[in-house]
């Protein structure tokens, strides 16, 4: 047995509030890992560790740990749950082999669920579901299973079932054993105490357990024949079974328990190393190599001669700089080896590997494929790239984040504090790809963008309390994005005399709308053997450039195709400077006869507030010029999906306390850019 057999990477997914913090904590509790279980509500959770994580009872970092269970290493990353840290989610996903989607038993599933699971099929993640807080008023074990099956088309087996439920509920029945598992209290749920199904739920019991071998004997004829020959099959037998297709996600095994009453969450960890894939379990990563220019598989392997690394995340550390997780999918990185950043194209060395534990650390000499650290020393490394040897250079694929929608502008209170915060900044946007800054050309303000108004806050209250920036920060404003609605043709020349020498350039190219979201491109159909690449280089950075400085009013372009058909260049004159300034001003013309508008954030509104006060909810969207798709009843909410123009919805949240009495809440995230009326004249 491999090594690599023994380890699971294994990442906990939610919406917000159902428990994925306090079901880690457990998990570090009853794998040793911890002596003492810290509560979010007592702001002492381990995995919580960043002050406002505490202050707020909310997870936004990641936290990446290593524990172990029966032998087997468990890395695993705790995801935040609230849409504003989707970035979060995203590059944690990339890189495990296999998650832990937590559903609250009372509000089954929620929208931030629904946006993980589908990343978790993006990435083709396999997953078991455990169902929390069944000691909840409205827990409903099976509800949540009938939703998963119907939301997502996936299939769920339960292999267990709940005893009792609400304040009733006491314990589990494990359908693979046929035994009922209570958890003593007196040492916080670390005695189980097995015992005989009760001849009242024996019944219930029996009718789970054949849909369970049904599902199992349908793809296994080993285990068909035992089953049809009404033979004891053993329990092994069917954990190989469900093991193997959950790994092939034909099903999704289903647990119960109650994490926050230290209630069955030991048999979750005995799930993640019985069904979760081992790192070689999985397909081989697809990577892009830069020389042969073709996508190239990698193999999970120890003893390939070239490391090949993902930088995932980035976390700033006051004495040790930047931690760069790495997730290593082949050969080994030593301390102190230089390694070829194929993203920078660049050499790094590597000073430190550090094991973590939340944020703390033990030191390591190598870290091989299969496995999580974290390398010191990377001075150029940002999330998505890839650390290799120069033997072997290749990209393993980019991740892709959502657009930032929302924008504040921030100053610095004095003159000494604008080089600390523009190095802040640096340091913030390495750590956070959906969080962005740039300085007004008009008012010299410089101007900080993420996906919400927590976002935003968490950022600006990182500043000052861990950087200890001080400055004041402005009214949030919509991040607008400028696009065309038609196709143009424009041909520009350029010519100038700087320095005694004359300068010139001609470029004809084209602009037309792309398909919504689809992002910009840039084609270059002028293949002249004549012209030096550094002139195509020129024109390249040049109309980059113009997508990010706008059309009209200065926003950022999106879903623009330009096509470059033709180009004059005079050897004697023409000059990379004159290329790059030509083809600016070519892509303005061009977009300007293309009709340009402006384009607004539009956002997924959900909101869950009791039966009572959906008639007010329902108003405050609708006053805002929101439009709602449909009203989803639970047994004790109902929940509101709705969409609305993101510049209406600031101070939403008060409105909506005010009128539902403080019972409802909502989520937001964004949608779609669509044409604003009225341009910017009507803001």
């Amino acid at each position: 047995m491999s090594d690599l057999s023994k380890m699971r990477n294994i990442g906990i997914m939610a919406h917000i509030d159902a428990g994925k913090t306090t079901t880690s904590e457990r998990i570090l509790y009853y794998t040793g890992k911890i002596h003492r279980i810290g509560e979010i509500d007592d702001g002492a959770a381990t995995m919580d560790w960043m002050q406002q994580e505490q202050d707020r009872g909310i997870t936004i970092q990641s936290a990446a740990t290593t524990t172990y269970w029966r032998g087997y290493q468990i890395n695993l990353i705790d995801t935040p749950g609230h849409v504003d840290f989707t970035a979060e989610v995203e590059r944690s996903l990339r890189v495990l082999d296999g998650a832990v989607a937590v559903l609250c038993a009372v509000g089954g599933v929620q929208p931030q669920t629904e946006t993980v699971w589908r990343q978790a099929d993006t990435y083709k993640v396999p997953r078991i579901c455990f169902v929390n807080k069944m000691d909840r008023i409205g827990a409903d074990y099976f509800g949540a299973i009938d939703e998963v099956r119907e939301k997502f088309k996936a299939n769920p087996v339960a292999l267990q079932i709940p005893i009792g439920k609400e304040s009733n509920f006491e314990g589990i029945i494990d359908l693979i054993k046929m035994k009922e598992y209570r958890f003593s209290p007196e040492d916080e749920g670390e005695t189980i105490i097995e015992s005989d199904i009760d001849s009242s739920r024996l019944e219930e019991a029996q009718s789970w357990r054949e849909k369970l071998l049904d599902e199992v004997a349908a793809g296994n004829d080993e285990i068909a024949e035992l089953y049809l020959g009404g033979e004891e099959i053993p329990p092994e037998t069917i954990r190989k079974e469900i093991r193997r297709r959950t790994i092939a996600q034909e099903l999704v095994p289903f647990l119960c328990g109650s994490a926050r009453k230290n209630c069955a969450v030991q048999p979750v960890i005995d799930a993640i190393v019985d069904y979760l894939p081992a790192p070689d379990e999985i397909p081989p990563a697809t990577a892009f190599h830069l020389k042969k220019e073709e996508e190239v598989k990698v193999p999970c392997d120890p003893e390939a001669k070239a490391p090949v690394g993902l930088v995932f995340k980035i976390q700033y550390d006051k004495e040790m700089g930047s931690l760069c997780y790495v997730r290593m999918y082949a050969g080994k990185i030593k301390t102190g080896e230089q390694v070829f950043n194929s993203g920078k194209k660049k050499r790094e060395r590597v000073n430190r590997i550090l094991r973590m534990h939340s944020n703390k650390s033990e030191p390591m000499d190598s870290v091989s494929a299969g496995d999580i650290a974290v390398i010191i020393g990377l001075k150029l490394a940002q999330t998505g790239d890839t650390l290799t040897s120069e033997g072997m250079p290749v990209l393993l694929e980019r991740m892709h984040f959502p657009e930032p929608v929302i924008s504040v502008a921030i100053e610095p209170e004095t003159l000494s504090d604008r080089d600390k915060l523009n190095e802040t900044l640096e340091i913030l946007s390495k750590e956070d790809p959906t969080f962005t800054s740039r300085e007004d050309a008009e008012t010299g303000q410089v101007i900080i963008s993420g996906m919400g108004e927590l976002h935003i806050d968490v950022l600006a209250t990182r500043m000052r309390d861990d950087f200890k920036v001080a400055a004041r920060i402005g009214a949030p404003q919509v991040t607008y994005r400028e696009s065309i609605t038609q196709k143009a043709t424009h041909t520009e020349s350029f010519s100038k005399v700087l320095g005694g020498k004359e300068n010139t350039a001609e470029i004809t190219l084209t602009v037309e709308p792309a398909e919504q979201g689809k992002g910009n491109s840039f084609v270059n159909l002028v293949k002249d053997k004549t012209i030096p690449n550094e002139i195509y280089e020129a024109v390249a950075s040049g109309i980059n450039n113009s997508f990010s400085s706008g059309i009209q009013y200065g926003y950022m372009c999106t879903d623009i195709v330009v096509t470059v058909t033709g180009m004059k260049y005079n050897e004697l004159t023409s000059t990379p400077f004159a290329f790059e300034a030509c083809s600016v001003a070519a892509f303005d013309e061009a977009c300007r006869k293309a009709s340009p508008e402006l384009l607004e954030p539009v956002m997924n509104v959900d909101i869950f507030c009791p039966k009572d006060f959906v008639g007010d909810a329902m108003s405050q969207v609708t006053q805002r010029g929101g439009i709602i798709s449909s009203l989803e009843s639970k047994p004790t909410t109902e929940i509101i999906h709705a969409q609305s123009p993101m510049r209406q919805m600031f101070g939403f949240s008060t409105n909506l306390r005010s009128v539902t009495q403080g019972r409802a809440s909502f989520t937001m995230s964004f949608s779609h850019f669509q044409i604003k009326p009225g341009g910017l004249g009507s803001v």
